[in-house]
């Protein structure tokens, strides 16, 4: 071998040994052999797991046309078949006269010399290195060493290579291993102390966008035979939450029913949806059932996947979102049930809070309303004008007394001041009337405004904030048994705050019993956006504080409870 392609040798060792992706590899070792012995075609043939024939081939030296002309690629018959029984070396001068030469196809260039050697690899055949038509004749010895030192670098680069590609690939699928145990505890994590369902569904969609790289995800519950859109996040043309699909016996019911997950790799046939039902125009999707103890509550569905190979997802996708949707329906069900019982209580309090109304009016107002029916009613038979007089009297006396009554009741349901003048000065008034309900020393610090129609805040908030220090003031009137009282109502940046503390009996905050003002407190605050915390101890007085932002996303349920 001469001292050219000895150095060239050497310099493509180092070359090939330090390249890691195996086409690069297969796609160098071609050029390097065309090079050093000066064949116009070079060919690699990769053998099968059997090694009895050739699974993939790779060619050099013949153009994309003359390619398509030639048809099928060879699979290891004839002189090809020949290193695939006998991996040595084999150098001919005419490839067409050997016995085992089929001839070549229409289409296939002439080839005269050839020379083929296997690449061993652990000292079985990787596959088989293949030159022919060397421009100046026949491929001689030193062609055939020159070749064969090429296929043992070839080899150790092919074993790098597959190596490497290897180690990613288990890289890989641990990093998403991990990522599955990560999201899923990450779920379990964010939504464990939660219990707003709007907040659960919120958290769930966007991990579950994050995990699967997807475009858009949505979250679809059961309700009444039909999937409601419940949450979205990722790229929609408009904001689709509300609506509503059929189920039957369409894809979605087929996830639904038999609790398994489906990868669709046709949106419009399989899924019949239309971009206008659901906001997007999407190629592929990944549905997985919401399954909470055997039951599917709803259907995660990813659609078009923007990373790797995309749109379409593929088994380990399927595999991230199943086990994610899995701590998912824990936190739905979860979340649905405090939202069930919570209205529950709700209802419940609120009758009983009718209840205490209709007893206030009957046993205060009305018996009052018909004593004084009957006493006028007495004083008009007697006939005599000093007794009308006097009865009169005291009946205009009596109706002051219950127009008083009247106006607190009136005032606990709704304050004309809170709509006339606003919250600052209608919960003065309301700590003006709690001190003196409960003869209680009340030192108020509210610094929410001055009521003036510039400086409000939004009625449904402004209405919200009034009923929990209402229902915190009551609680200490009625309960608490306390002498002194600290409430303070201020905006601070964009939150309001409250702290309403007094130094009564306290209670056990495990064990509050079944009264409305805790309750209603939380609720509020929480449709509010905000947070609220009760702190208290038997013997210690209790200190209750909240915080709402000042500007906050009403729901509509805070609309509809103001």
């Amino acid at each position: 071998m001469d001292e050219r392609r000895l150095r060239r040798l050497i310099a493509v060792g180092r070359t090939l040994v330090s390249q890691l992706d195996l086409e690069t590899v297969l796609s160098e070792v071609l050029e390097v052999a065309r090079e050093l012995t000066g064949a116009r075609y070079a060919a690699l043939g990769i053998l099968d797991d059997q090694r009895t024939g050739l699974e993939r081939f790779l060619a050099s030296g013949i153009d994309e046309e003359t390619r398509e002309k030639i048809g099928e690629l060879p699979r290891g018959r004839g002189v090809l078949g020949l290193l695939v029984d006998d991996p040595h070396p084999l150098r001919l001068d005419d490839v067409g006269s050997h016995p085992r030469s089929f001839g070549f196809p229409p289409g296939h260039p002439p080839m005269k010399s050839f020379l083929g050697l296997p690449i061993m690899i652990r000292g079985e055949a990787f596959g088989n290195l293949y030159l022919a038509e060397k421009e100046s004749g026949h491929f001689e010895e030193a062609d055939e060493e020159a070749a064969m030192v090429l296929a043992e670098w070839a080899a150790i680069a092919i074993v790098n290579a597959r190596l490497f590609s290897s180690s990613e690939d288990r890289r890989r699928q641990l990093e998403r291993a991990i990522g599955r145990l990560e999201a899923t505890a990450e779920i379990a994590r964010a939504v464990g102390g939660e219990t707003n369902l709007d907040r659960v569904l919120e958290t769930i969609v966007k991990r579950a966008r994050a995990l699967v790289e997807a475009r858009s995800v949505v979250i679809l519950l059961e309700d009444q035979g039909e999937l409601e859109v419940v949450a979205t996040a990722g790229e929609f043309e408009r904001d689709v939450r509300g609506e509503r699909l059929m189920i039957g016996w369409t894809t979605w019911g087929g996830v639904l029913r038999g609790l398994r997950a489906e990868r669709v790799p046709d949106v419009r046939s399989r899924l019949a949806i239309s971009p206008r039902e659901l906001g997007i125009n999407a190629k592929a999707a990944l549905l997985v059932p919401l399954n909470f103890r055997g039951s599917a509550l709803g259907v995660i569905a990813a659609f078009d996947r923007i990373a790797g190979a995309g749109p379409e997802f593929d088994e380990e996708d399927e595999r991230l979102l199943d086990a994610f949707a899995a701590s998912a329906a824990t936190a739905v069900s979860t979340a649905k049930s405090v939202a069930e019982e919570r209205l529950r209580h709700s209802i419940d309090a609120s009758e009983r809070e009718r209840q205490r109304w209709a007893r206030e009016l009957h046993d205060d107002t009305l018996q009052a309303l018909g004593a004084m029916r009957v006493v006028l009613s007495s004083a008009v038979r007697t006939g005599s004008p000093d007794i009308i007089r006097d009865t009169v009297e005291r009946a205009v006396e009596q109706l002051g007394e219950g127009i008083v009554a009247l106006r607190g009741l009136i005032s606990e349901l709704r304050p004309a001041a809170l709509d006339e003048l606003g919250l600052g000065p209608a919960i003065e008034g309301l700590v003006e009337q709690q001190a003196a309900a409960g003869e209680l020393e009340i030192d108020a610090d509210v610094l929410i405004g001055d009521g003036s129609p510039g400086d409000r805040l939004e009625p449904e908030l402004e209405s919200a904030l009034y009923r929990v220090v209402q229902e915190a003031l009551t609680n200490v009137v009625k309960h608490a048994r306390a002498e002194r009282v600290r409430l303070s109502l201020r905006e601070d940046g964009d939150r309001i705050e409250i702290l309403i503390r007094d130094d009564g009996r306290g209670f056990d905050t495990s064990d509050p019993g079944d009264g409305f003002g805790l309750l209603g407190m939380r609720e509020r605050i929480e449709l509010a956006d905000g947070q609220l915390e009760v702190r208290s101890q038997p013997g210690e007085g209790t200190e209750l504080r909240a915080w709402v932002p000042a500007r906050p996303q009403l729901s509509s349920r805070l609309r509809s409870s103001a």
